[in-house]
């Protein structure tokens, strides 16, 4: 190969590894906005699993292995696994409490 097939094999790759990052850097986005917004704990839990499963992918390529095997460890398992096993054991009383203060609402509007 010639100096001049390396460089363009290079440049792909950066190119490559650039266009991963920012695929990475939107769906860290999106996961983020998404379990701010979404109204049932569960599937906001698993969203800030995702987060934390793409910020150790990101400290990995950032050359800190043991900072993304952390991240790994206590982020994606211990943190999402301590969070699904509470609102397991919690009563779930999101539809309850917003009838109780829509009818609430209404009977304060009808006086």
């Amino acid at each position: 190969m010639t100096n001049k097939q390396i460089n363009k094999s290079k440049n792909t790759q950066k190119m490559v590894f650039i266009i991963f990052l920012i695929v990475m850097a939107v769906i860290l986005i999106a996961a983020a906005i998404y379990a701010i917004v979404q109204e049932d704990l569960l599937y906001a839990v698993i969203a800030t699993g995702v987060v934390s499963l793409i910020l150790s992918v990101f400290f990995y390529m950032l050359q800190a292995p043991d900072v993304a095997i952390t991240e790994a460890a206590i982020g994606i398992a211990l943190t999402t696994i301590i969070f699904v096993i509470t609102i397991r054991n919690t009563t779930r009383d999101e539809n309850k409490y917003n009838d109780d203060h829509i009818n609430k609402f209404k009977t304060e509007k009808d006086d």
